[in-house]
């Protein structure tokens, strides 16, 4: 059983790294993305798209070997850490799900200010990243908040 807990805790720290990870490329994009000519800024929003999808399904496996960690190992579901870490996790899905997606949409609306949405782009990416960082932090350090 050991052997099994080890190999799932081993893809709930892959997993973790690459839902965070890929999240600080898009830093570097947007700020390309903001001088990009309309030929390469599809590219850029490509890229970002593929990087969204990355860390989405990297997230699946996350929420997957965390149920698994939880089931086997030795806390329970309602100790304090393993509650907000839920918690942040389902705000973060929302978030990924909804606030990625209406942001990429309206680059190719017309009579959108397009510096704005690349500014609401770059929060968004910031918001999403510092949801991830509580939650690592949260798994990490499994406070006791009560």
């Amino acid at each position: 059983m050991n052997y099994y807990y080890g190999a799932i805790v081993f893809a709930h720290v892959v997993s973790a790294i690459i839902s965070v990870g890929p999240l600080f490329l898009l830093l570097p994009l947007i700020r390309r993305l903001r001088t990009a000519k309309a030929e390469a800024e599809d590219i850029y929003l490509a890229f970002i798209r593929v990087i969204i999808r990355l860390v989405m399904h990297s997230g699946h496996v996350l929420v997957v070997s965390g149920i698994l960690l939880i089931l086997f190992g030795p806390w329970p579901w309602h100790t304090s850490w393993v509650v907000l870490t839920i918690g942040v996790m389902l705000l973060s899905g929302f978030f990924l799900a909804t606030g990625f997606s209406s942001v990429l949409k309206k680059f190719h609306e017309s009579g959108n200010d397009r510096d704005a949405v690349v500014n609401k782009l770059q929060r968004t990416a910031w918001i999403y990243i510092g949801l991830l960082m509580v939650m690592l932090w949260l798994m990490v350090q499994k406070p006791a908040v009560w």
